[in-house]
């Protein structure tokens, strides 16, 4: 009777395992007849996937993977299209495209930009629309920056509103004395470490460069931030059209409080990665302003990292600064930080789990900073670290500096639109690891586009595949989250983009033309092109629940 007994709740106990384990591989959603890209070199393309919860079930063939339905699955007929995993906008700014205060447009890529008259009349026209208080904000660029006369034509024209005039490749600002105010600063203050001003005849503060501009962005950001938010959703809105699914903000403008309250309140439907981009006065960095029990104010936001911007942008005589490297002659790099600086950041990189980002666009700086490294700590120490350079910007890079980046760990995060000289299929023969930071996009087929047909030496060209892999798993892996994101295999979160043309087969002056029909983050559908009434729908995806 006991053996009876036994075999009984032997029986019971193994169907109630078998019952609970298939209703454990059973999928929320699948995906069949497709050409998945895994970004995965163990098994590149697929032709299924299957979802439950936020991450991936399995992927495989339409076979394997239709066995994981249940009468619940809802089922996506792909109909050949290509999925691709999530694109990680690896570099860019919160709040660049929100609409705070008046602003007059300037869309042309000039370097010497509009003209003081040209600036002038447009503030003037603003300034009669806008009510006292109000920011006033335009693009300029190095004619209008280096003119220390500004300031006071700004004070005369408009003495009630504070105007910001930003250089548009984000290194300077052009700002009145009621900017100033608002901000927190006076003329009287001094150069603040890792950004200094111009001044006009009068020792008045005309415009602020490199760092120094993050009180006047930090200000702009509060007056209005029921714009800031609108603005952020918006741009979110454009990215998931591009099959964006997560977004690496440098946090300028911002700070640790500023984020834990914007963002929940923002809900963006993307993964949200915020890095410390501190202020600083001329007592030193403000690293307080970044310090924060909240590693992550909502479900899809965090906040890690710290951003420098090491040189600065060779668009001046005003804007060039050079600092001699101790015990190197004639080694210059135009350094926004002291070396005594430099080396208390290592420090800090080398003793906290705080990733550092460092911007970089000279050869000199470039070389500064692998020796600093090399001289701190072993490559090994480093390789820890994941140490990342901003924009692959730094002119030809040597055979030994090469061998440095790939053995201390170092990773090249390319900007394709202002680097299109700078290695690439090289660097990752050479062993190096390279990442793309877009640095602004909400398309991410332009910089894939430009990474593999318009390089100025037809050689440094990556394929298509390559570029996408640099996007996905290279980017999860520049923060630290490889083992998250960034492949379409088992276990991984299930964050893809349906894509309305195959990139990897059509012609280059058709990629940027390409569209997210469908965009899934998390394991739901945040993006569909059939129901956006912002865009012509051209693709509808057969979705259905199987019973």
């Amino acid at each position: 009777m006991k053996n009876i007994i036994y075999v009984a709740v032997c029986f019971f106990c193994l169907c109630t395992f078998i019952s609970v384990s298939s209703f454990a591989q059973q999928a929320d959603l699948i995906l069949t007849n497709g050409k998945i890209f895994t970004s995965d070199s163990k098994q590149p393309y697929v032709q299924a996937l299957a979802i439950k919860g936020n991450k991936i079930l399995a992927s495989g063939s339409n076979l394997a993977i239709e066995k994981l339905a249940s009468p619940k699955t809802r089922w996506i007929d792909l109909e050949g299209k290509l999925v691709v995993p999530g694109f990680n906008d690896a570099h860019d700014h919160p709040g660049w495209e929100a609409q705070i205060g008046k602003s007059y447009s300037y869309t042309e890529m000039d370097h010497v930009g509009l003209s003081k008259a040209a600036v002038l009349d447009s503030i003037g026209t603003l300034v009669k629309e806008a009510r006292p208080g109000e920011w006033i904000h335009g693009l300029i660029g190095i004619a209008v920056l280096h003119d220390s006369s500004m300031r006071a034509s700004l004070d005369s024209l408009a003495p009630n509103n504070p105007v910001a005039l930003q250089i548009w490749w984000g290194h300077g600002l052009t700002v009145n004395g009621k900017a100033l105010e608002a901000s927190g600063l006076r003329d009287s203050d001094k150069e603040p470490v890792g950004g200094w001003f111009i001044r006009n005849a009068d020792n008045k503060i005309s415009s602020l460069e490199q760092n120094a501009q993050a009180p006047i962005w930090i200000a702009r950001y509060k007056s209005d931030p029921e714009n800031l938010i609108k603005g952020l959703q918006s741009y979110a809105h454009k990215q998931l059209q591009g099959g964006i699914t997560t977004v690496q903000y440098m946090g300028t403008g911002f700070n640790a409080k500023d984020a834990d309250n914007i963002l929940p309140a923002a809900n963006l439907p993307q993964r949200i990665r915020m890095i410390a981009f501190p202020r600083s006065t001329s007592a030193g960095r403000q690293l307080s302003d970044w310090n924060t029990k909240s590693k992550s104010p909502s479900s899809l936001t965090y906040l890690t990292g710290i951003k420098y911007v090491i040189d600065g942008s060779p668009m001046g005589e005003n804007s060039l600064r050079t600092i001699p490297y101790p015990g190197k002659p004639g080694w210059y790099g135009r350094f926004n930080y002291p070396i005594d600086t430099m080396k208390q950041i290592f420090r800090e990189a080398l003793t906290t789990d705080r990733q550092l980002l460092m911007h970089i666009t000279a050869d000199s700086s470039f070389a500064v900073i692998l020796s600093l490294m090399k001289e701190m700590a072993t490559a090994q120490q480093w390789k820890t670290k994941r140490v990342r350079i901003e924009h692959n910007c730094v002119g030809d890079i040597s055979i030994q500096q090469r061998k440095d980046l790939r053995e201390m760990g170092i990773i090249m995060m390319h900007t394709a639109f202002y680097c299109m000289a700078s290695p690439l299929r090289s660097l990752l023969e050479d062993g190096v690891l390279l990442g793309v930071s877009p640095d602004g996009t909400t398309n991410p087929l332009i910089e894939i586009m430009m990474m593999t047909s318009t390089h100025s030496n037809p050689k440094e060209n990556l394929t298509r595949e390559e570029a996408v892999i640099a996007y996905t798993k290279t980017n999860a892996y520049a923060e630290f989250k490889e083992n998250e994101k960034g492949t379409l295999t088992k276990g991984m979160l299930a964050d893809l983009a349906v894509l309305s043309q195959d990139i990897f087969t059509i012609p280059a002056n058709q990629l940027t033309s390409t569209k997210s029909i469908m965009t899934i983050i998390d394991g739901k559908v945040v993006y569909e092109q059939s129901k956006d009434m912002s865009v012509k729908t051209e693709t509808i995806l057969n979705t259905k629940t199987k019973h």
